[in-house]
């Protein structure tokens, strides 16, 4: 080839390179696919969305927590350590394997602060904040989704119908109400604590921290402590107890009851069945729980027998309240008798209100069920309360979380039973303080070895996620049945 044909083809190859998109072009097509691609996961997949969202939050802090500036001896903390406080803070249980108070330093106490905060949002909710940043505005299908995560039919993990749900344009001031609240209701009980812990003989310097710590620990329902001995040396201060006790029954309520209480006050007519159920129901374990442990607990030397009436009285509603989702302890847990420790795991079960910061199965699945079994013994077709008729589906649901609940619960006592070969009892409780996300402990948790510390993480993080929410994460589609098969009964009981 000639000199002149050579320059030609070069010329003419430059050209077509030319025409091709530069490599800023390409870096930032790039980028925006990865974007496209992350803003159509929120809206398409909100329930797998929020499944990444708190595995991400927990690699996070995982990595804060193992830095040698949060520990108090200024060395990294081990892995297991590191990775079950991440996920106990971030799914606001308040378990932990190490004495939290005397092992992580202020700056580690802080990021326990910021976490049990973020994961106190909710796992659908705190993905539909998430989306709306990263959309920039929610879809219709994030709307619908983001308005069921305010009832039970969220884990449809779809649409679900208007009337059962808060309307379209409510979302957004939903999702105001969930940070407003918080924040809100934190404040105020700091704000009550503050004097109380001064009184209580601490320094106002620390108090001025441990206040907005024991706060954010009791609306989450976390159960963390910031200081030495944890709330021992405030037995007998029943106001600090009962300001603990009322942020944990605010948090625990759930924020679409919050939304319905603020919004309707106490035209209790104007609530949704959802918050009717929810408030009944919590109020009536509560009671029954203190009656339960009053009844257990009057006559242990090692619990409640060596106080007074009015403190054994007022102890067991505290223990009542705490079981269910708080994770405080005034009384070593360890000491109950077996019979307590038995109404404990019950309680602790079931667990708070939906789209709240507690964790179980909820007491509205328990209300639910209790009253199809009332309708199926009183031969009624139907489940009817308050004028109201709740539908199959619904009982479906259920029975699907109890199931999917017990079924966690059992494989994650059978496991850690068999690693650590600790009393089954013991492992039990501890097992469903941790699906609960209630934070309580018999002692057993902070002396498993690391493959038993692994197992109740995940046990943790499955619970606080919840169920359904993460079956509906690992299905692929849901499909459509356009035919229906003959019907057979099969002999049941």
């Amino acid at each position: 080839m000639s000199e002149g044909k050579r320059g030609a083809g070069t010329r003419s190859r430059q050209k077509a390179f030319d025409g091709l998109p530069s490599g800023p072009y390409i870096a930032r097509n790039r980028v925006s696919r990865t974007f496209d691609r992350f803003r159509n996961l929120t809206t398409s997949s909100p329930a797998r969305f929020a499944v990444l969202v708190f595995g991400s939050l927990v690699l996070v802090f995982t990595a804060l927590l193992s830095l040698p500036a949060a520990t108090t001896s200024g060395k990294s903390a081990p892995l297991a350590d590191a990775v079950f406080t991440a996920v106990s803070t971030i799914c606001v249980t308040g378990l932990s394997t190490v004495d939290v108070a005397t092992y992580f330093s202020l700056f580690g106490k802080v990021i326990i602060f910021v976490g049990v905060n973020i994961g106190g949002m909710g796992v659908l909710t705190l993905a539909s904040i998430l989306g709306l940043v990263i959309s920039k505005r929610l879809g219709l299908r994030a709307k619908l989704i983001a308005a069921s995560d305010t009832n039970p039919l969220r884990s449809h993990g779809g649409p679900v119908n208007e009337g059962q749900t808060v309307r379209l344009g409510e979302v957004g001031q939903l999702l105001r109400t969930v940070a407003i609240s918080t924040l809100l209701i934190e404040a105020l009980v700091a704000l009550a604590l503050f004097p109380a812990l001064i009184l209580a003989g601490i320094s106002p310097l620390d108090a001025l921290w441990e206040a907005p710590f024991y706060a954010a620990m009791a609306f989450t329902n976390t159960g963390f402590t910031p200081n030495p001995g944890g709330l021992v040396p405030f037995t007998d201060d029943f106001f600090l107890l009962t300001v603990l006790m009322a942020g944990v029954f605010l948090g625990s309520i759930g924020f679409p009851v919050i939304y319905a209480l603020w919004k309707h006050q106490w035209h209790v007519r104007r609530w949704s069945l959802h918050a009717k159920l929810t408030i009944i129901t919590t109020v009536l374990l509560f009671v029954a729980g203190a009656v339960a442990f009053l009844a257990l607990e009057h006559s242990n030397p090692k619990t409640f027998g060596a106080m007074p009436a009015w403190d054994t009285t007022f102890q067991a509603f505290f223990l009542s309240a705490m079981t269910r989702s708080g994770g405080f302890a005034v009384v070593d847990i360890g000491d109950l008798y077996g019979s307590s420790l038995i109404v404990g795991c019950m309680l602790m079960f079931v667990g708070g209100g939906s789209a709240s910061t507690a964790g179980g199965i909820k007491v509205t699945t328990l209300a639910i069920l209790a009253l199809a079994v009332w309708s199926e013994a009183k031969g009624r077709r139907s489940v009817e309360v308050f004028g109201r008729r709740i539908p199959s589906d619904v009982q479906r649901v259920g029975l699907s979380v109890v199931a999917w609940g017990a079924t966690i619960v059992a494989l994650s006592t059978i496991v850690v039973a068999q690693i650590s070969q600790a009393d089954v009892g013991d492992v039990l409780f501890d097992v469903i303080s941790a699906f609960g996300t209630v934070g309580l402990s018999t002692g057993v948790t902070a002396e498993l070895p690391d493959p038993a510390v692994y197992v109740m993480a995940l046990t943790i993080f499955m619970g606080r996620v919840g169920t359904v929410t993460l079956a509906a994460a690992v299905a692929a589609t849901s499909r459509s049945q356009l035919y229906s098969l003959p019907v057979e009964r099969p002999i049941v009981g």
